[in-house]
């Protein structure tokens, strides 16, 4: 399984997001505790993750999906890490 972050800017004043919100929900196991960041777990590719969630986007909002490594540092919880450590792997 791999850890990808997934990061977005959603620019449609007005838009109702909660399905994007909830499809990142259907991932095997996520965390989310930074405004428009989340890291996904999963079976799935880059691309195959990115068309699933931008069926939830529009036109004028931005999506990033990049894979995450063990080279990481930041400002976070201990639960934040804890969630990191357990599922972030270098590649066999």
């Amino acid at each position: 399984m791999t850890v990808y972050c997934v990061s977005y800017d959603l620019n449609k004043t007005g838009q109702n997001y909660s399905a994007l919100y909830e499809e990142l929900k259907r991932s095997s196991s996520w965390w989310h505790y930074l405004d428009s960041t989340w890291l996904i777990y999963t079976l799935e590719t880059a691309d195959q993750l990115s068309e699933r969630l931008l069926k939830h986007t529009d036109q004028n909002d931005r999506l990033l999906v990049i894979k995450v490594v063990k080279a990481y540092q930041g400002w976070l919880s201990e639960e934040a890490w804890k969630w990191i450590r357990e599922h972030v792997t270098d590649p066999a």
